[in-house]
């Protein structure tokens, strides 16, 4: 395994888009960085502890840390899109027939809160979900697996709730 952030990272996101275009699964998890961790980002020129920096008593040099380890982990994840994006798949992209969602469970480590959560749709859903230059904000108290309901009822699985689900979401799935 390589000890490199970003070639681990690539690594995994190289795995995870050959199982898909050979159709090995579809349904896949990766947990870019560990809650809790205290991984330095040397290769980044961090070299302070991560989940220390997240408890940042605001101040602007640890923010500023924390922007830049978020910028990297985000440019990792924009390789598996760009990735997906470039592999066909009959009349689309892999990128067009999937649904993937990229977030944190954690929007401010300093005072733990798990609201206004930052969260990305990418993919097309098999061209069922609107993405792209969007940003929707739901009303404070929306839960997250709202999200999830609604990605569940857009591939055709019912469920009335999942977890502390509301019902679904508007505006993710309309075109």
């Amino acid at each position: 395994m390589p000890v490199d952030y970003a070639e681990y990272s690539k690594l995994m996101f190289d795995l995870m888009a050959l199982a898909m275009q050979t159709d090995q699964t579809r349904i896949m998890t990766l947990m870019m960085a560990r809650e809790g961790s205290n991984r330095p980002y040397r290769e980044i020129g961090i070299s302070d502890g991560h989940h220390g920096l997240t408890h940042h008593q605001n101040k602007a040099d640890w923010i500023e840390k924390i922007r830049q380890i978020n910028e990297y982990h985000v440019r990792q994840f924009a390789y598996f899109v760009q990735k997906l994006d470039s592999i066909q798949d009959g009349d689309a992209t892999l990128l067009d027939r999937s649904m993937i969602v990229y977030g944190s469970s954690i929007s401010d480590g300093n005072r733990h809160t798990h609201h206004d959560l930052p969260i990305v749709v990418a993919g097309g859903g098999n061209r069922q979900i609107r993405t792209g230059g969007r940003h929707l904000i739901y009303p404070k108290e929306t839960q997250l697996t709202n999200l999830y309901l609604t990605l569940l009822e857009t591939m055709n699985v019912p469920a009335q709730s999942l977890g502390d689900s509301t019902g679904p979401l508007k505006h993710v799935v309309d075109l």
